[in-house]
């Protein structure tokens, strides 16, 4: 697996890090999904990087201009529902993406993983960005990833998560291709008892929607 820590050099992502794990800022639920979607457009930005490139001709009001445009399709895929603010960011800067939603949810066991809902495109040979902001034992990341490419083969997967366990990582090293990217904002100490993320930033999807039932 090929990883990619975007907060080792400093930058104002780390800002927004900061931010995000304050329990007195966390309180301001909209300032909370703000600072998911920046860290999401930051991450687009840092991912766009290795993308393919085409170089195409655009007219101007005074001429014709070479540039270069990402050459293949892109797919944004959030699991639902503590991605939607990360995929927010990340379609803010990939405007022309393609979108994907799919559910994740943990049943009787710690390991068992229900992924039952899916609304998708094709991305059979398009680059699949698989997005949610925590990635603790990494098992829902697993199960989304087996659910999504049971039927079609994208042509690049990358996995973007805004806080990382050394325990998802390892999880996701001996279960998912050598060849998929993983891009982390924040690599943590490890999880609690409970699975969650230590020093982490609590419940991502309650900080940003409200308590679920």
């Amino acid at each position: 697996m090929h990883i990619h820590y975007i907060s080792e050099q400093n930058s104002i992502l780390n800002h927004f890090l900061a931010q995000l794990r304050d329990v007195n800022i966390q309180k301001d639920s909209m300032r909370f999904r703000k600072n998911i979607e920046r860290i999401g457009e930051i991450m687009a930005y840092e991912l766009s990087k290795i993308l393919p490139y085409k170089n195409v001709e655009v007219q101007t009001p005074l001429g014709k201009k070479q540039t270069a445009v990402i050459e293949d399709n892109v797919v944004l895929c959030s699991i639902l529902r503590a991605g939607l603010a990360l995929h927010t960011g990340f379609m803010n800067f990939f405007d022309d993406a393609e979108n994907g939603f799919v559910s994740a949810a943990r049943m009787h066991g710690a390991t068992e993983i229900l992924v039952e809902y899916r609304a998708a495109p094709s991305f059979a040979g398009k680059h699949l960005l698989l997005l949610d902001p925590m990635l603790a034992t990494g098992y829902s990341m697993v199960a989304v990833f087996n659910k999504l490419i049971q039927q079609e083969t994208p042509k690049e997967i990358h996995i973007c998560v805004v806080i990382a366990a050394p325990e998802g990582i390892n999880y996701l090293k001996k279960h998912l291709p050598d060849h998929v990217h993983l891009w982390v904002a924040s690599l943590d100490d490890g999880l609690n008892n409970d699975k969650y993320i230590v020093p982490g930033i609590g419940d991502a999807g309650d900080l940003a929607y409200g308590e679920k039932l």
